[in-house]
């Protein structure tokens, strides 16, 4: 997502999304929220002309943004006051503030919803592909912070005291921020990879683990991002079938990286690659 300041909490996530949902679409009116205890509690509104949306809480299954939700697909509605598609179970905000034309992206972090993002205009209008890829989009970016934030809140509760780390339990941790690490490879944001990267580097700090070391500062092995996130998908033991897979490559192509990352780091076999990437502080 285009933006520049930090975001910290779920909701400032939400409002940073709905703001972009209003400017990359033609609707006027933009809202949504994240699910709270089994319900979308709408914590976002821009463009509305009336307060007859603010305090809207939408189950899954009722009216059109539940339809989404349950769905896991856009739903959207020319013309809401008349559409039998849906419940109408939120008719008096809905239709308080005047909205004819619906749209319900939901936000979905695997297989599941985890919000659903609005965006609407007063008059009747036909909604095409043309507004509902950017509204796609605006939602998926929403559902990547999502799921590195779980990602990484996951690590953290697996994390022992530094005191109680044992060789094996050490084992984990480094296979733990591996898996950290491919995660970030499958997010195409480069500033989002820089944020889990960052995060990456302060757990193991936390953790009494070396930090790596950027690549720049090393001179005599110098990995691109791709051999890096190669590397570390290897490094938990996937096949390259799956490691194409993770990181949407060919096969072909992650043969290729893990070949150049292995010549780089003058290995023979997958394994001694990984070891020596750890050992210079390249992987954790």
């Amino acid at each position: 997502m285009s933006t520049t300041i930090p975001i910290d909490t779920e909701e400032q996530l939400v409002a940073q999304a709905v703001r972009e949902l209003s400017q990359r679409t033609r609707f006027p009116v933009a809202f949504g929220g994240l699910i709270e205890d089994g319900v979308v509690s709408v914590s976002t509104i821009l463009g509305n002309r009336t307060h007859r949306l603010d305090g809207l809480r939408v189950r899954p299954e009722r009216g059109l943004g539940g339809r989404a939700m349950t769905e896991l697909r856009p739903r959207m509605t020319a013309n809401y006051r008349t559409s039998q598609q849906i419940t109408h179970d939120y008719d008096v905000f809905v239709l308080g503030e005047g909205l004819r034309t619906l749209l319900a992206i939901p936000v979905i972090v695997g297989g599941r919803p985890r919000g659903v993002l609005y965006a609407g205009a007063w008059e009747e209008s036909q909604i095409g592909g043309v507004t509902t890829a950017p509204a796609m989009t605006v939602a998926q970016s929403v559902a990547n912070e999502l799921r590195i934030r779980d990602e990484v809140e996951r690590r953290m509760r697996e994390i022992p005291p530094t005191a109680d780390l044992g060789p094996t339990q050490r084992e984990e941790l480094r296979e733990s921020f591996a898996e950290l690490r491919s995660v970030a490879a499958s997010v195409e944001d480069e500033r989002l990879r820089e944020r889990i990267v960052g995060v990456e580097r302060r757990l193991l700090s936390l953790a009494g683990e070396p930090v790596p070391t950027t690549t720049a500062s090393i001179p005599a092995v110098r990995l691109s991002p791709r051999e890096l996130d190669v590397l570390a998908c290897a490094a938990m033991g996937a096949t390259n079938a799956e490691i194409a897979t993770e990181l949407g490559l060919r096969e072909g192509t992650v043969k290729a990286y893990l070949g150049t990352a292995m010549s780089k780091l003058d290995a023979s076999t997958r394994h001694a690659a990984v070891a020596r990437a750890r050992r210079i502080g390249l992987l954790p």
